[in-house]
């Protein structure tokens, strides 16, 4: 049974994705007059950019009142600290294997060169595995930044 066009649902993401290269490749042939929209569009792109680096600073103190309230709401506390203790606890110890094992490992067996001498391979390694659109701008910048790389590769 193939469905008709009006039976899915959802987003045409693959339909965007297409368009946004058509008009690149088009953009990028028009030459000078195209040079305005490729302008407007890395604005646009900046100040997106700024705007999710505002929500990554002020989403934590919103979250934080979120759980304040329900915290105060409940009975035993003693039983919600040794909860948390060790969700804590095994989160920090996940992040050490992952940060510490896994990821110089994945960088080791893909350039054969030690990964703790390069001081932005571990931040290159773990930018390629963020699959956050709210990291991106701290994504950005690390690679920018600590491994070099150009901007418009970035």
């Amino acid at each position: 049974q193939i469905p008709v066009g009006t039976e899915i649902e959802g987003m045409n993401i693959l339909g965007l994705v297409m368009f946004a290269l058509v008009l690149g490749v088009a953009l990028k042939k028009l030459g000078r007059e195209g040079e305005d929209l490729i302008r407007f569009f890395n604005s646009f792109n900046e100040a997106t950019m700024v705007l999710v680096t505002w929500i990554m600073w002020y989403v934590p103190i919103g979250i934080m009142f979120l759980v304040g309230s329900k915290i105060v709401e409940m009975e035993d506390i003693v039983l919600l600290v040794t909860s948390l203790g060790k969700y804590i606890f095994a989160s920090i110890l996940g992040h050490v294997i992952h940060g510490g094992i896994i990821l110089p490992l994945i960088y080791f067996v893909a350039t054969r060169q030690n990964p703790y001498q390069h001081p932005g391979a571990l931040c290159f390694i773990s930018s390629c595995c963020v699959s956050s659109s709210a990291t991106l701008p701290s994504m950005i910048k690390c690679i920018e930044e600590n491994n070099g790389v150009d901007k418009r590769i970035s």
